[in-house]
């Protein structure tokens, strides 16, 4: 004998709304025509969904925040130390 399957998803909702109303797990298979493990899996797989979803977080995807022009000059200034130091160096040790 084959075993019809039954889509017990489409009545997960309901199901979920008559356990809160205080319906047994026999109680809902026999109004949906199932068996109570069905209907066990189904509740479960629905908690085990809203977990999951309830602990994933966003990407936080963004940009990085904007150089302004006095950080660009502060920058070019450090440079041009950081090289004439260099050069100065380099000067002294016979190698420039």
């Amino acid at each position: 004998m084959k075993r019809a399957y039954t889509h017990v998803k489409k009545y997960e909702l309901r199901m979920i709304k008559m356990q809160q109303a205080g319906n047994t797990r026999r109680e809902i298979a026999e109004d949906f025509g199932v068996t109570k493990e069905q209907v066990k899996e189904c509740i479960k797989r629905y908690r085990q969904r809203i977990a999951a979803d309830a602990s994933r977080l966003p990407k936080v995807r963004g940009r990085k925040p904007a150089v302004t022009l006095e950080q660009y000059k502060c920058e070019n200034k450090r440079l041009r130390m950081e090289n004439e130091l260099l050069r100065d160096f380099l000067h002294l040790a016979g190698r420039g």
